[in-house]
């Protein structure tokens, strides 16, 4: 009874992203998309050696959406908090934050260790519009390389990309 109670517990370590996406993908006000890294087309982007093994290190893109509306205000407070309760587990470090209570605020987080990252969560949340986080799972994953991609990433037009949807859910 004993082996059974502790065989539980070390399992049942609380909610997780990846259970939160699969109990609030059908739910209406969100929108999900699974998507390989290649839909991102940065292929057509000149990248440095560090951004091509970085890309080269992942494999999918996992993201859930909730946008805000004047209707559902309420569950959008309820389900930003249910977020931020699972990113404060200490399994996610955080690597960098931004942004500002005017425009939104952002953080990057990651699961693993530095030079082998397991999972890249990337969550940024507006008041006036609702939160998207996204998860990037790949192998041999490294979090100073992939923080390189974010000058790739900025400079991109994701109105060329597969991923375009994103950016419409929340005009």
């Amino acid at each position: 009874m004993l082996l059974l109670v502790v065989a539980y517990t070390s399992c049942n370590q609380g909610p997780t992203l990846q259970t939160y996406f699969v109990e609030n993908e059908p739910k209406p006000g969100f929108l999900s998309i699974d998507a390989p890294v290649d839909l991102l087309n940065i292929e057509e982007v000149e990248l440095t050696k560090e951004q091509e093994e970085a890309y080269k290190s992942m494999d999918k893109i996992n993201i859930l959406a909730f946008r805000l509306d004047a209707n559902n205000t309420q569950e959008y407070e309820l389900e930003l908090a249910k977020v931020n309760t699972i990113l404060k587990n200490p399994n996610y470090e955080e690597l960098m934050r931004g942004g500002n209570s005017t425009d939104g605020r952002f953080k990057v987080m990651f699961i693993g260790d530095v030079d082998n990252v397991d999972e890249l969560i990337i969550f940024g949340n507006a008041s006036d519009q609702g939160f998207v986080v996204a998860r990037v799972l790949g192998d041999n994953m490294n979090a100073g390389k992939l923080m390189s991609l974010q000058s790739v990433l900025k400079d991109m037009n994701f109105d060329n990309t597969n991923l375009n949807g994103i950016t419409d859910f929340f005009k």
